[in-house]
């Protein structure tokens, strides 16, 4: 395993580098500033478009795509250290790059499974950050852990689709510019395959029968950066027969492939917040006195920040590890690893996050310092693309095969 940084690596890291200290970063209080005079918390701020013109000049645009024909073409394992990077300012770098979730997965999901004319009307834009999209798969009154439970209903009707069902924490559906729902539902409820019962359709926003009935906070964040989060309701809404992704029984198959990178991407930015906080829990510690001596000269913040570079250096390792596999075996030959980082990494940082908040005292859990909202983001991964007790359940299973 070698994971050095090749040329384009390094020369994408430093032009990412410069960009986010040039521009993100001092964007951020300004994003706030603006937002407060918007109609809408989930409208992007003047200075965010001006991020995403400055980004696409500057060749910082769709990096997280591998098929060069849409995106950067970059193998994972060279896309990592730039998702760290971004990490670092989750609510600005990904949307300013257009490497923002949901709509990075939906594009994969467009580039892999999507036929021309689908990709013609919705891909494109996606690439152009023109529109915003939303993916909706989880539902309230199931454990949408098992992905086999969801009920929403998508049955033939001539030449039509009929969607029934209602969806929540749909990431992007808040967003002015979102137009289009990727739907999971089930087209053979009664299959002998629970893995074939299920289907995705593309649902324009505006297709009658498609309400969001209200906006899901994250810890009492609007999560405006990612578009929101909405429940939504589908009632009896009918797309042309067209919009089937790939074919009927193939959602199921097509939400593993979506999920897999998503789950990694994931990872890298939370390394990029954990540096983060590090770096703020070490500013704290030399700018602040108690008991007679510097924060940085009590014995439990040396642990505290010793203890977070150990498992920040850990968790780099085995993502780019993970990375690594997933170029060169595929991402079923790295489900272990894939796995193993999305159990690993939340938890992690949001115990780095805790201690730098701690550290920072009551400022630590305001909204003067990025760290609450970063640790909501963080803790949320533990239950978003799958909570981290199915992954130790799959994982676990996988190594007790190996003595049977």
């Amino acid at each position: 395993m070698d994971f050095t940084f090749d040329a384009r690596t390094e020369e994408l890291r430093a032009a990412l580098l410069a960009f986010m200290d040039e521009h993100v970063h001092p964007a951020e209080r300004v994003a706030d500033e603006q937002r407060a005079a918007l109609d809408s918390p989930w409208a992007n701020p003047p200075v965010v478009e001006e991020l995403k013109a400055e980004a696409r000049r500057q060749g910082l645009w769709n990096l997280f795509l591998p098929d060069s024909a849409y995106g950067a073409g970059l193998t994972n394992l060279q896309y990592a250290p730039l998702a760290e990077i971004m990490g670092r300012s989750p609510q600005l770098a990904p949307t300013a790059t257009n490497c923002a979730a949901p709509d990075t997965g939906n594009m994969e999901v467009l580039t892999q499974f999507g036929d021309e004319q689908q990709r013609k009307q919705w891909l494109e834009p996606l690439l152009a950050g023109e529109i915003r999209s939303a993916f909706a798969m989880t539902e309230p009154d199931v454990a949408s852990s098992d992905a086999t439970n969801i009920t929403t209903r998508i049955e033939r009707d001539g030449d039509e689709y009929v969607i029934t069902g209602r969806k929540w924490y749909i990431s992007g559906a808040m967003h002015p510019d979102c137009r289009i729902f990727i739907v999971m539902g089930k087209t053979d409820p009664g299959g002998a395959d629970v893995r074939r019962q299920q289907s995705m359709v593309l649902v324009p926003r505006d297709t009658p029968g498609v309400t969001i009935t209200r906006a899901m906070r994250v810890f009492g964040y609007e999560d405006h950066y990612h578009g929101g989060h909405a429940e939504v309701v589908f009632d009896q809404a009918r797309v042309p027969v067209s919009h089937l992704i790939g074919e009927e029984g193939g959602g199921f198959a097509i939400a593993q492939a979506r999920l897999g990178p998503g789950r990694i991407h994931h990872c890298m930015r939370l390394i990029g917040m954990a540096e983060r906080a590090i770096e703020l829990m070490c500013r704290r510690a030399v700018s602040r006195d108690a008991f007679g001596k510097s924060l940085a000269q009590q014995g439990v913040v040396q642990n505290w920040i010793a203890d977070a570079r150990v498992a920040v250096e850990q968790l780099r390792l085995l993502v780019l590890k993970t990375a690594w596999m997933m170029d060169t075996v595929g991402n079923r030959g790295a489900h272990t690893e894939i796995q193993a980082i999305k159990i690993a990494t939340p938890r992690t940082v949001v115990g780095i996050l805790d201690r730098a908040i701690q550290l920072y005292g009551a400022g630590g859990v305001s909204q003067d310092h990025p760290l609450a909202e970063l640790y909501a983001a963080a803790r949320t991964l533990m239950i978003a693309d799958g909570p981290d007790e199915v992954h130790q359940r799959s994982l676990a299973r996988r190594e007790i095969k190996k003595y049977r």
